[in-house]
C-alpha cells in the first residue's frame, strides 16, 4: 500500500482496513445548542470485507462517513485507514478511499468520459496513465460504448454506474457507498451491485455501505452495524442480528424486523430529518 502520486494502491487481504474509536462529532454551538450526531462510536472493518451500516435518518451514519472521508473535521476520537490517520494523514488518506455519495456528483454538462477524466486529475493519476485507467473503468461498468455522450442524457442506473468509475479511477483500498442505489428501479440497482461484486472479487477491496434496502444488505454484507442516535445498537452478520430477536407472531426475523427493533424512536428523533428527506427526494427525482 503506498500513498504517492499516481501509484497502484495494493490493497491487503488481511488486517483491518478501518479503526474507528471512541468517535464523537456534533454540530451546533454552545450558545445555541449543540447536537450530537455520532456518539462515542468504536468500529472495525476487516480489509476485504463488506460492511453495512444502517439505521434511520439521523442516526449519524452519513456523519461517520464524512468523518472518515475526511470530509469532516475530527472532533474527538481517532479514525485509521490501513494504519493512516484520518486527522494527520488526510492526503494519503484520500488516496486510498473512492467514495459515491447520496447526492449526485456528476456534471452533466461534460460526457460520460470527461467526469471520469476529471476525477482522474483529482487523484492525480499520471497523464500517461489516465486515458488506460479511464477505460477500464468504463468497461468495468459497462458504460464505454456511451462515455461520448452527455452525462444529462444518461438514465439513472448509468449516473450511478458513471459515480462508481469515479470512485474506482484511483483504484482505492477502500469504497465507500452512501445509498449508491436510492431511487433506482431493481434492474439498475442488481446492475450497480453486480460491479461492486465483481471489484470486490477481483481486487479484494473493503466496502463501506449505507443503504435502507434490506435486501441489498442481506445479499451484500457480511456484517451489519445498526446505527441509532449516533450510537452503535448492534453488531454481527445478518443471520446474527436476526436470530437475536424475536420475529412477528413467532415466525423468523428478517432484516426489517432487526431494523425495526433497533431503530425503535429514531425516526422521531431525527436531527436532520427534513434536510435529508428532502436530499433524499432531490436524488430520487434526479436518477429516476
Amino acid at each position: 500500500m503506498t500513498g504517492t502520486r499516481g501509484t497502484t494502491v495494493t490493497t491487503a487481504t488481511t488486517g483491518i482496513a478501518v479503526q474507528v474509536d471512541h468517535l464523537s462529532h456534533a454540530f451546533g454551538s454552545r450558545r445555541r445548542g449543540l447536537h450530537t450526531a455520532v456518539d462515542d462510536l468504536t468500529l472495525s472493518i476487516d480489509a476485504g470485507e463488506c460492511l453495512g451500516l444502517l439505521g434511520p435518518n439521523g442516526a449519524g451514519k452519513t456523519t461517520t462517513i464524512r468523518l472518515i472521508n475526511t470530509l469532516l473535521p475530527i472532533q474527538h476520537g481517532r479514525i485509521r485507514i490501513h494504519g493512516l490517520d484520518v486527522s494527520g494523514q488526510a492526503m494519503k488518506v484520500r488516496r486510498l478511499i473512492g467514495y459515491v455519495p447520496q447526492q449526485l456528483s456528476i456534471e452533466g454538462a461534460l460526457t460520460g468520459r470527461e467526469n471520469v477524466e476529471w476525477f482522474a486529475r483529482l487523484f492525480d493519476i499520471p497523464r500517461s496513465q489516465r486515458r488506460t485507467r479511464v477505460d477500464q473503468v468504463l468497461e468495468m461498468v459497462d458504460l464505454q460504448d456511451a462515455a461520448g455522450r452527455l452525462a444529462s442524457t444518461f438514465s439513472g442506473g448509468m449516473v450511478r454506474r458513471l459515480e462508481l468509475a469515479q470512485a474506482l479511477v484511483n483504484r482505492p483500498a477502500v469504497l465507500v457507498l452512501d445509498e449508491p442505489t436510492v431511487g433506482l428501479d431493481p434492474v439498475a440497482r442488481d446492475s450497480v451491485w453486480g460491479r461492486i461484486r465483481q471489484m470486490r472479487e477481483e481486487h479484494g477491496m473493503t466496502v463501506l455501505l449505507t443503504t435502507h434496502y434490506m435486501d441489498e444488505a442481506e445479499a451484500m454484507c457480511d456484517r451489519v452495524a445498526m446505527m441509532t442516535h449516533g450510537r452503535l445498537a448492534a453488531l454481527g452478520t445478518p443471520d446474527e442480528l436476526k436470530a437475536a430477536i424475536p420475529g412477528p407472531d413467532g415466525a423468523p426475523a428478517g432484516l426489517e424486523d432487526v431494523f425495526r427493533h433497533y431503530a425503535q424512536s429514531g425516526l422521531d428523533e431525527d436531527q436532520g430529518g427534513i434536510r435529508n428527506v428532502r436530499a433524499g427526494r432531490r436524488t430520487a427525482t434526479r436518477v429516476g
